[in-house]
């Protein structure tokens, strides 16, 4: 069973009908336990960083999240759900992150005609051919909402990268972990591959 975390901040609904339209069943659960027993875990989000932050501390499920991921258990971040699996996010402050995946969360810098947040569709530059891109053209466009990117510690952490209008993190994989800066399930045809391959996993 794949299960969706509810922590009260994310698109669960349009997450759940993406899957649900390339054939698999995911249930949305705000029970640590559901994700503990899951097969594979998506942890998407939207909204900021600190009050997501909170919210999976509170409830225990940023600790089931992690004890899945530890276990070997396909795990994929959505939009938020990439910038909550690294160490500190710079929004509003610095506030701590799961820790899954060493760097940081920051802001894109503001320049001369920069549209803040990024929003809208960007072209992905793949570096590492992680699951999710499987069958997938070389340059594939997903859409973006966002006004945080991550830095990573480790370049061999980064899949994909796209612009705006430096290079940014778009996209992370380590071993089961795997996340998105953008919306798959907004990404119309691509979206769907990325989630019918990483139901495959």
């Amino acid at each position: 069973m794949i299960v969706i975390i509810d922590y009260g901040m994310g698109n669960l609904r349009s997450v759940q009908k993406a899957l649900e339209a390339v054939g698999q069943t995911a249930e949305i659960s705000s029970d640590p336990d559901r994700v503990r027993n899951a097969s594979k875990v998506i942890l998407p989000g939207v909204g900021a960083f600190a009050d997501a932050a909170t919210e999976l501390r509170r409830t225990g499920l940023g600790d089931a999240f992690r004890e899945a991921a530890q276990a070997g258990k396909p795990c994929l971040g959505v939009c938020l759900g990439l910038q909550l699996l690294f160490d500190v996010s710079e929004e509003d402050g610095i506030h701590q992150g799961l820790g899954i995946i060493p760097g940081r969360v920051v802001r894109f810098v503001s320049a001369p005609g920069l549209k803040i947040p990024h929003m809208g569709w960007n072209t992905l530059r793949i570096l590492h051919p992680a699951p999710l891109l499987k069958g997938l053209e070389p340059a594939p466009s997903v859409y973006f909402v966002h006004s945080y990117h991550a830095v990573p510690e480790r370049s061999k952490d980064v899949a994909a990268e796209s612009d705006h209008p430096t290079p940014f993190t778009a996209m992370i994989w380590r071993d089961n972990v795997m996340a998105c800066q953008f919306h798959p399930e907004k990404s119309q045809r691509v979206g769907l591959a990325m989630y019918a391959n990483f139901a495959a996993l």
